[in-house]
This record gives structure tokens, sequence and C-alpha cells, in this order.
């Protein structure tokens, strides 16, 4: 049986300092769940990047296109302010759209973080690989209520 994620590559949006980003972007404690929810090793990419559209485009392409990642998982510039701009780049570089991903995604947020409803998250899939925004990777995760 052949692994499904060989590749994952994951895509951090920021509007502040690198110094910051880092010490919150939970890419340890991410990395560390899906190393736990996957059965078969895999590579890691990752990118702490502006939030802004060309480059978050460029980086979605690079992870997929020149790195081959089989899966990247952004968080980070999903909401209704005009800066938020992830959702847009993601399906401007989509071969096609995943139909209620983000419905899904929000509906489960709900249960952490009451202001998940006002996120924008996508589902793509752009050639063979898979891009998804993840709503929020917090320093305190939420408690469930």
């Amino acid at each position: 049986m052949t692994a499904l994620f060989k590749k994952i590559g994951f895509g951090f949006s920021i509007r502040s300092s690198i110094k910051w980003c880092i010490s919150r972007s939970r890419i340890p404690e991410l990395q560390q769940w899906l190393e736990q929810a996957l059965v078969d090793p895999f590579e890691v990419e990752t990118r702490l990047i502006p939030d802004e559209q060309p480059l978050i485009e460029q980086t979605l392409k690079e992870l997929v296109d020149e790195h081959h990642c089989h899966l990247v998982l952004t968080t980070g510039g999903t909401g209704p302010a005009k800066r938020d701009v992830t959702p847009d780049a993601t399906l401007a570089v989509a071969d096609r759209e995943m139909p209620g991903f983000g419905e899904q995604m929000r509906q489960v947020s709900l249960h952490f973080v009451p202001t998940a409803i006002l996120s924008r998250q996508v589902g793509v899939i752009r050639k063979n690989s898979l891009i998804f925004e993840l709503y929020r990777v917090s320093q305190k995760p939420s408690k469930k209520r």
C-alpha cells in the first residue's frame, strides 16, 4: 500500500514579526499531531510568510509544484477583514474547489471558538495535492464548551 501523504507543507501567514509568529504558530504541535494521526512517515516543508496575496499564491504554488507536497495546511488570514486574503489566494491557485469543506470546518471550530463563524476557510485541489485552511492555531488551545 502506498502512503497517502508523503510530503506535507505548512504555510502560515503572519502580520507581525517572525519571532512572534514562530512562538505562536504551533508548528511543532501540529506536526506532532499529524505524526500520530498518519501511519506512514512524511517529510515537512514549512513557510512563514506575510499576509500578502501574491506571496501566498507564490508559496502555495511552490509547495505543490516544486516541492510536491501532497497536503498543504495553512492558517491565518481567513477572517472577514480586508487584509485577510488567504482564501482568495488559495482559490486563485486552485484547479478545483472542494465544496462543503469550509462549512464543516466552521461547524467544528464553533465548538471551540465562538468567532469561527466569521472564518472564510476553503479546501481546494491543485494538481494532485490537497490544500486546506485551518481556522486558528492559537497559543492557548480553547476548551470545548
